[in-house]
C-alpha cells in the first residue's frame, strides 16, 4: 500500500470512528467519568465491526532500555489511538500526551476525545504523515 492509500485508509477508518464517538456523546451527554465513555465506546466500535482494545500497554524506551509503560485509552484496528478526557478543555499537555504515544508506537493518527463539555471535542492528533 503506498502512502496515498494508506492515509486514505486511514482517513476512512478515522471517519468510522468519529461516527461512534458522535453516537456515544449523542446517547450519553457529558459528566460522566472517562471510563464510562471508554466503555461505551468500545460497545459502539465493536458494533461497528471494528476491533478495539481497552488499555493497551505502550512500552517506552530510552537508547533501547524499557524505561516505563503507558497505557492507551483504546487501540482501534492495531492503527488509530484514541485517548479520551473529560475535562472542561483540552490543554497543550493533552496533545503532548498523543504526539508521544505516537512516537512510542510509531502509529500515524490518534485522536484526542473529551467528553467533558455539551458537544463533544475530538482533535486529531498526527504523527509524519
Amino acid at each position: 500500500m503506498n502512502a496515498d492509500q494508506e492515509r486514505l485508509a486511514l482517513d476512512a477508518l478515522t471517519g468510522r470512528v468519529i461516527g461512534c464517538v458522535y453516537a456515544v456523546s449523542n446517547y450519553l451527554g457529558c459528566g460522566f467519568l472517562e471510563k464510562v465513555y471508554e466503555n461505551a465506546l468500545l460497545l459502539e466500535l465493536r458494533s461497528a465491526g471494528l476491533t478495539a482494545k481497552a488499555q493497551y500497554p505502550v512500552a517506552v524506551y530510552y537508547k533501547n532500555t524499557m524505561v516505563g509503560e503507558y497505557f492507551v485509552d483504546i487501540l482501534v484496528n492495531e492503527c488509530i489511538i484514541l485517548e479520551l478526557k473529560a475535562c472542561n478543555a483540552l490543554s497543550p499537555e493533552h496533545q503532548s500526551q498523543c504526539m508521544n504515544y505516537l512516537k512510542a508506537t510509531h502509529l500515524k493518527v490518534c485522536l484526542l476525545i473529551n467528553f467533558g463539555r455539551a458537544k463533544v471535542d475530538i482533535k486529531r492528533i498526527v504523527n509524519q504523515f
